[in-house]
């Protein structure tokens, strides 16, 4: 029985690969996406990088199940974010992958299967070109133009030239290794290790108020860090997503690796509290999945406008508003808590395009958690609502620019083509 041949081969050494496009997007969750697929849509040639080999960045791979910011307050729970969502819910809908949460503000819960592939559909529709499994080593850059990005995978490396960059990194990595100045918090922003528990018998789980007295009567007995938290239940499975758990979430690759494994050490003791304490609901669960480390605010950019805890508080318009959300404050600042303000019913406050220009950058813009903003001011629009707004204004961005300065963009014919995410 024979099979191929095989040859013997040595390394030796070889350029890197290289590709050229008008647009190179680092960061493929769903800033990332929306940039990419706008810019697509709009005619330019992408290429969407992401350190991890798969697509959607925390939005799929997290386990967050959540997408939360897109609908205002009540009692009316406008949409506010119509990029990305407007198709995904239309599609997704009818295969039972969403349902709707009702509370402060309207929440959709998702199967992140479901939507990792609609996202990996949507990139091969409009032909965006991918790099998956590849970090950005090195950029090179001149008088805040970035001219390439050098990237490095297991497969070899890879060198992308293209005339305008989105960084929707997160951890604004395109812009600290462009040496532009970026901002980091003074102490630790917890980030969660989201897990799901199958074998849930749903109508006995307990409400959010019940698990957070539990937690803080019996937490420290079982090593939990966070005295709060909540189960999210998707229905008719015997499953559900378990947010409990605050991990520190450092920039450092060894401090970084060591995080994961603290991460699930936490939720290991999560779900022994929640088989113990509430049996009824929890007695007979067990972890099927844990999520990647959730990361909420490390490292942002240092922007031509810094969005003030003011700003949001009252809901200021911005002439360069990309974005809009209705979020509360959200900060995880504390182990055994985090800082959660309501805004009053028909509060929306916006994300101007200056806090997502780098100070300095000429063809650079950022989309998503790491544009600027005070840290309770970012807590409230980190999540995935104005994210994909923030990842098709930066799209609109570059676009107009066309090769020029990004902070030089006509403001009105930007205004007009965001309209439908902030008016």
């Amino acid at each position: 029985m024979s099979g191929p041949g095989t040859r013997t081969a040595v390394r030796t050494a070889e350029q890197p690969e290289e590709i050229q496009a008008d647009v190179c997007v680092v960061g493929a969750g769903i800033a990332g996406f929306a940039a990419a697929t706008t810019l697509a849509d709009l005619g330019r040639s992408v290429v969407l990088v992401d350190a991890m080999p798969v697509v959607g960045g925390q939005c799929v791979n997290s386990l967050i199940g959540l997408f939360c910011g897109v609908y205002g307050t009540g009692p009316d729970y406008p949409l506010l974010t119509r990029t990305v969502y407007e198709d995904l819910f239309a599609d997704l809908e009818p295969s039972g992958a969403l349902s709707w949460r009702y509370g402060e503000t309207l929440c959709v819960q998702y199967d992140e299967v479901a939507v990792g592939r609609w996202m990996e559909r949507q990139l091969a529709d409009r032909d965006v070109t991918l790099a998956l499994g590849s970090a950005v080593d090195a950029v090179d850059s001149e008088d805040g133009r970035v001219a390439r990005v050098h990237l490095v995978s297991r497969h070899g490396r890879l060198t992308v030239r293209a005339g305008a960059y989105v960084d929707a990194s997160g951890d604004a990595s395109l812009t600290w290794l462009a040496d532009l100045p970026c901002h980091v918090p003074d102490g630790p922003i917890y980030g969660s290790q989201q897990f799901r528990l199958g074998g849930v018998v749903e109508d006995a789980v307990p409400s959010k108020a019940e698990v957070s007295e539990a937690l803080r009567r019996h937490g420290e007995e079982y090593g939990v860090v966070r005295r709060e938290g909540i189960p999210f239940v998707f229905p008719g499975t015997g499953r559900a997503v378990i947010n409990m758990t605050h991990v520190v979430t450092p920039l450092g690759t060894l401090a970084s690796s060591r995080a994961q494994t603290d991460g699930r050490d936490q939720a290991d003791r999560v779900a022994q509290f929640l088989r113990e304490v509430f049996p009824d609901a929890f007695g007979d669960s067990r972890v099927l999945a844990y999520g990647v480390l959730g990361r909420r605010q490390t490292r942002w950019i240092s922007g031509l406008h810094t969005l003030t805890d003011e700003d949001v508080a009252a809901g200021t318009r911005f002439e360069d508003a990309v974005a809009r959300t209705a979020w509360p404050i959200e900060l995880h600042d504390r182990p055994e808590r985090h800082r959660w303000e309501v805004f009053d019913p028909g509060h929306l406050h916006y994300v101007p395009l200056r806090s997502m220009i780098p100070v300095g950058a000429r063809n650079l813009v950022a989309a998503g958690r790491c544009v600027d903003g005070e840290p309770a001011a970012l807590s409230s629009v980190r999540v995935m609502g104005p994210c994909a707004a923030m990842g098709a204004g930066a799209a609109h961005a570059v676009d107009l620019a066309d090769g020029g300065d990004v902070s030089a963009v006509d403001l009105t014919a930007l205004a007009d083509r965001v309209r439908a995410n902030v008016r």
